[in-house]
């Protein structure tokens, strides 16, 4: 498996996986109030996104796409990197590639982006996530009080980091 930059070729799969907001919320990483519903929505938001510098699409490919996910900076210092929309391809889920992923994007943020802290948020609900996470060296360091109401579920947002 390599990770590669994003290519807008890879938004129609990757859309794809988020065909209902019930499945996308199980497998992000990260909260968000509004996500890309088109591949044309995807690429024009990190298109935009890229703009500021602190901004960095990933794609994971093994013969094709099978995860994505995003890596930016949150501090002016640019020395904490926060993963978000981490996602696997549901047909390949279970297999490692997940753990893998991750085990990249970490090598990446510390090599190339030269990151000293990662952090990360995962809902209450995704366990197997949770598991995944703290495989690759990620801890638990909070969870929002606030819950959020998702499809008339209540979910929490547990905060993770991983220094390095």
């Amino acid at each position: 498996m390599i990770l590669r930059e994003f290519a807008d070729s890879d938004a129609e799969k990757i859309v794809r996986w988020t065909g209902s907001e019930r499945e996308f919320r199980l497998w992000c990483a990260d909260r968000y109030e509004k996500y890309p519903i088109s591949a044309a929505d995807m690429t024009a938001m990190y298109d935009e996104c890229g703009k500021t510098g602190a901004f960095f699409p990933m794609t994971a490919v093994e013969e094709d796409i099978v995860g994505h996910l995003i890596l930016r900076y949150t501090d002016e210092k640019h020395e904490t990197v926060r993963f978000g929309f981490v996602i696997v391809d549901n047909a390949v889920r279970g297999s490692g590639r997940g753990r893998k992923m991750l085990e990249l994007a970490k090598e990446y943020a510390v090599k190339v982006l030269n990151a000293r802290k990662l952090t990360l948020g995962v809902f209450d609900v995704n366990t197997a996530a949770l598991r995944c996470y703290k495989s690759v060296g990620f801890t638990e360091t909070g969870c929002d009080d606030e819950a959020f109401e998702v499809l008339g579920e209540s979910w929490k947002c547990i905060e993770l980091e991983c220094v390095v």
